[in-house]
């Protein structure tokens, strides 16, 4: 376009909006822009969710020069009135460059993809539905996903510590993900850490309910993983209480085959209904005390209303997933790969989503959420897993996590922990 040929005072200084009924507007018989059903659908879910944020341009005789994809969402959402822009002055040689103009100069536009990851991932954090952004999964989950792979291997842990810089009631914003320490059985935290968001789905793998004691292999010389230690709770697996108080319609629940029945009723009883159940086929045994040897874990399916489906129609109940060190060198004594984890996200939400963790262990949720683009929510009960899902998060992103309530690093708290702790 020859902007010199362009005459400022043919554009007013104040332009008015008037409001036209639909019929009144014409559309441009040579429009080169194209707008599918489903884009108008998406401009239409848009002036739902926001309002008519963009006038439609016309000229003087009510011909659209920029906004024929408004006026079919308009059409679609039955408005009797849409709000409109006049161009005075513009000649028809003019009109016709800036119907081409509009459209165009706005796709050479680029994106700062950091600052960019930083919006979506906040606004999904404050329960924003990322869906009415325009952006399609994939261009989301490559948005929300700092790293395309790890900066470690992601079914590395870090140590466990042996002294807790978290505390019970401590929340930690990690990126857009947020952990809370604490009871999942506790109404005031769910609702401290959620904070209005409402996760649609749950991926937890919470204690079976066996008193599990890995530490039997060692006393026996049988092997010499890196488990120990009893797990908080283990005594328990009916958690109604925990199950009740996500607001969400979609469950994974893993749990112990002994104790398959008992889960399930849990989750009836918390309004879910059973749809499946997954079985994660490990790709060796692992050792027990008793006649067989475990080679599988279960995991309960279970939905309230219609759920979601988001996953293609390939899926079966059988998970063949590598161990990922499971039996060698986790910390946590029935630490899952994180692709168990990751799997029922990419089956059942979309990029930028908030999936709920009430039994967050090790971090392996979390760590599958940032790998996705999703945004975990989790609660651990043991200061010390939330210290070691925090640092195995920083590990694999190269971020830093701070606490809610004032903002401190994480990183900063820990030195100052251990010399307290010698000090005393």
């Amino acid at each position: 376009m020859n902007f010199d040929a362009i005459n400022a005072d043919a554009v007013p200084a104040d332009l008015e909006i008037e409001y036209w009924p639909l019929d009144r507007l014409i559309p441009y018989a040579r429009n080169a822009r194209t707008h599918s059903a489903a884009q108008v659908a998406e401009i239409a879910g848009s002036i739902r969710a926001f309002g008519f944020s963009s006038p439609i341009l016309v000229g003087e005789g009510g011909d659209i020069i920029a906004g024929h994809g408004r006026l079919a969402a308009a059409r679609k959402l039955n408005l009797a009135a849409v709000p409109v822009v006049m161009l005075r002055g513009l000649t028809e040689f003019q009109r016709r460059q800036l119907v081409l103009a509009d459209n165009r100069i706005a796709l050479n536009a680029g994106w700062d993809a950091e600052m960019l990851r930083l919006e979506l991932a906040d606004l999904s954090g404050m329960g924003a539905d990322l869906s009415t952004l325009g952006f399609n999964k994939k261009e989301l989950a490559a948005a929300l996903t700092l790293i395309e792979s790890g900066l470690i291997d992601e079914d590395e842990v870090p140590e466990v510590a042996e002294i807790a810089v978290s505390q019970p009631g401590d929340i930690w914003e990690l990126g857009p993900h947020r952990v809370a320490c604490g009871d999942s059985r506790d109404e005031r935290l769910v609702s401290l850490l959620l904070a209005g968001v409402v996760p649609h789905l749950m991926v937890t793998d919470p204690p079976y309910g066996v008193e599990y004691d890995p530490e039997w292999r060692h006393r026996r010389g049988v092997n010499t993983s890196a488990r120990k230690g009893k797990i908080r709770n283990d005594e328990i697996a009916d958690w109604t209480p925990t199950w009740s108080l996500f607001p969400g319609e979609i469950a994974y629940v893993w749990h112990g085959a002994l104790r398959s029945t008992i889960v399930a009723d849990s989750l009836v009883k918390s309004g879910f209904a059973i749809r499946a159940q997954i079985i994660w086929a490990k790709e060796r045994l692992v050792m027990s005390q008793g006649d067989y040897h475990w080679q599988h874990e279960p995991c309960w399916y279970a939905v309230r209303k219609k759920g979601n489906w988001t996953g293609d129609r390939k899926q079966t109940t059988l998970w063949t997933i590598g161990s990922g060190g499971q039996d060698a060198e986790t910390k946590h004594a029935t630490q899952k790969p994180v692709e168990c984890m990751r799997r029922p996200m990419l089956n059942n939400s979309s990029p930028g989503q908030a999936i709920y963790e009430p039994f967050l262990g090790s971090g392996t949720t979390l760590i599958a959420a940032q790998s996705c683009g999703r945004v975990c929510f989790g609660i651990e009960i043991d200061p010390l897993f939330v210290d070691l899902a925090i640092r195995r998060w920083q590990a694999f992103t190269g971020e830093k996590a701070k606490r809610q309530s004032d903002g401190v690093i994480f990183d900063t708290l820990e030195p100052a922990t251990h010399r307290a702790e010698e000090a005393s």
